[in-house]
C-alpha cells in the first residue's frame, strides 16, 4: 500500500455520510425485516426476540455486502483508503516489537515496515484531529531516523510492502 494525500474535509463529509447511511440502514431495515417476519410466523407466547435479531443480522449482512460492492465506488475513496489504511497499520502493529528488535539489529525491511507505520499514523491521527500523541510520534520518528543513520541506511516510506512483515 502507498500513502496517498487525501482532502481532509471531503474524507470527513463522504464518512459522515456514509456512517449516517449505515445507521438509517441498520435501524429501518432491521425493524422492517423483524416485521415481516412476525407477521408471516406469529408467536403465541408474544415474545419475538428471535425474529428481531434475525432481522438485525440479515441487515447488517446485507449492510456489509452493500459496503464491499460500493467500496470502489467514487464517492467511497478516501473512506475505503482510510479503512484499508488501518487494517496495514493493524497488520504491523501486531508485529511492532519484533520489527523494533529487528530494526535495533540494523533490517532494512523492519526500518521500513516502523516507518510507513508512523507516516501513517500521523496521517490518520491528522484526519482524525487525534493530535494527542504525535509528540511521542515524533519521538519514536527520531528514534528511528537515528538508527537508520547508524546503520546507513535511507527509509522510504513508498518502499514499504506487506510482504515485509513476513519475516518477522
Amino acid at each position: 500500500m502507498q500513502l496517498k494525500e487525501i482532502n481532509k474535509q471531503k474524507y470527513r463529509r463522504h464518512l459522515n455520510i456514509v456512517i449516517l447511511f449505515c445507521i438509517v440502514f441498520l435501524t429501518i431495515g432491521s425493524l422492517v425485516a423483524a416485521q415481516i417476519l412476525i407477521m408471516f410466523f406469529p408467536s403465541e407466547s408474544g415474545t419475538h426476540f428471535h425474529w428481531n435479531l434475525i432481522g438485525v443480522i440479515s441487515c447488517a449482512l446485507s449492510l456489509l455486502l452493500l459496503l464491499v460492492k460500493f467500496k470502489t465506488h467514487v464517492f467511497m475513496t478516501e473512506v475505503t483508503y482510510v479503512w484499508e489504511l488501518k487494517q496495514v497499520l493493524n497488520q504491523i502493529s501486531r508485529k511492532m516489537t519484533k520489527l523494533k528488535v529487528g530494526a535495533e539489529n540494523g533490517c532494512s525491511d523492519a526500518m521500513t515496515a516502523i516507518h510507513f507505520s508512523y507516516a501513517g499514523s500521523r496521517q490518520l491521527w491528522l484526519l482524525d484531529d487525534n493530535t494527542l500523541n504525535m509528540n511521542s510520534l515524533v519521538r519514536q520518528q527520531e528514534a528511528l531516523e537515528a538508527l537508520a543513520v547508524r546503520y546507513d541506511l535511507t527509509l522510504d516510506v513508498n518502499a514499504y510492502h506487506s510482504d515485509m512483515l513476513n519475516g518477522f
